[in-house]
């Protein structure tokens, strides 16, 4: 990049477009680009890692991550119906808003049963009651560090 082309970069951050174009008449027209967000609203359930609500490896994901299953719920882990698996792939970070205490960044790690559909289920402990919220907004955490 030559100096030029830094400096402009530079002035595209700091000043508006109507400064801008005072600036450099040959400036024909300035985009502002707005970063997209899309979500997918599902419903939200929770499991615990024990054989009547998951396989007969509890505590082993369907990634091969081994559950830590004295305190699940540090890790993090959402399971994604089949559906949404071909969307969001294993070790996929999302965020989960209109959640109220489920709230939050957790990463793919598991699937869900075939019968289920648009649905995702936050791994918890043991002793916790069944739950299930509609209209709960997903979308993918896009790394910018790369």
């Amino acid at each position: 990049m030559t100096i030029p082309n830094i400096i402009m970069t530079l002035l595209l951050i700091v000043i508006s477009p109507k400064e801008l174009k005072t600036i450099n008449p040959n400036i024909k027209k300035i985009d502002i680009v707005e970063p997209v967000i899309k979500f997918e609203t599902v419903t939200l359930t929770i499991y615990s890692p024990v054989i009547g609500e998951t396989d007969s490896t509890p505590n082993i994901t369907a990634s091969g991550f081994k559950i830590n299953t004295k305190h699940p719920e540090r890790h993090k882990i959402i399971a994604v119906s089949r559906d949404l698996k071909k969307k969001w792939k294993f070790n996929t970070k999302v965020r989960i808003t209109n959640g109220g205490k489920y709230n939050g960044v957790y990463t793919v790690k598991d699937v869900m049963n075939k019968r289920y559909k648009n649905r995702i289920d936050i791994l918890v402990g043991v002793n916790h009651k069944p739950i299930k919220l509609r209209g709960i907004k997903v979308h993918e955490i896009i790394d910018t560090d790369e």
